[in-house]
């Protein structure tokens, strides 16, 4: 009797195990993205799609994609209002110039700075570095995608392609998400970061 007890108990102690399934992904970045949009107190996935969300599908980490640029700032752009998905425009400037070689090829991004968040406790030294590639509408979402980024000291600055991810509206259109300037346009695949989204 003690053994069918005791099995019982492993059984489920096992079916426990299986269900609570391990968070994704091949590094830190993609393991944290996956058990944000798995939660649903910051998850940006609809009801439907969270449910049954295993993990983002990302294209596999390639060192070629993370590139140190030159970094130059722009001290007297004019404030812009950026256009978004929706009537909502937030003020936004031009912080700097990001020059990098990518391939044997060299390109031009613009960086931004958003003067809403900046007034927020742990956003002020943020920038965002939005940009369109050659994948978008095949391999990625068809918006372009989004980079994270803080205020460097000096005057390089590290871009990792492979932390690239999608608007919030790649996932549910109830969000206002920036449409990504057409300056920075990139005439060049990048393999790298979040593949597009399948809805369900």
């Amino acid at each position: 009797m003690k053994n069918l007890v005791l099995l019982f108990l492993i059984i489920s102690v096992a079916g426990c195990a299986q269900e609570k399934r391990p968070i994704l992904g091949e590094t830190e970045f993609q393991k944290e993205l996956n058990a944000e949009y798995k939660d649903a107190t910051t998850s940006p996935l609809k009801d439907e799609d969270r449910t049954i969300f295993q993990g983002l599908d990302f294209f596999k980490f390639d060192s070629t994609y993370v590139v140190t640029a030159s970094f130059k700032r722009t001290p007297n752009e004019k404030v812009f209002k950026m256009k978004t998905t929706t009537d909502r425009k937030p003020e936004y400037v031009k912080y700097g110039e990001l020059n990098f070689n990518l391939k044997g090829k060299d390109y031009t991004l613009n960086i931004y700075q958003n003067l809403g968040l900046i007034e927020k406790d742990g956003y002020e030294d943020y920038l965002f570095l939005p940009f369109l590639d050659e994948t978008n509408g095949l391999e990625s979402y068809g918006g372009g995608r989004y980079i994270d980024a803080k205020i460097p000291k000096g005057d390089t600055m590290i871009i990792d392609f492979n932390k690239a991810y999608n608007p919030y509206c790649a996932y549910n259109d109830k969000y206002s998400c920036p449409i990504v300037p057409r300056k920075n346009y990139l005439k060049t695949g990048i393999e790298a970061g979040v593949k597009a989204f399948e809805k369900h």
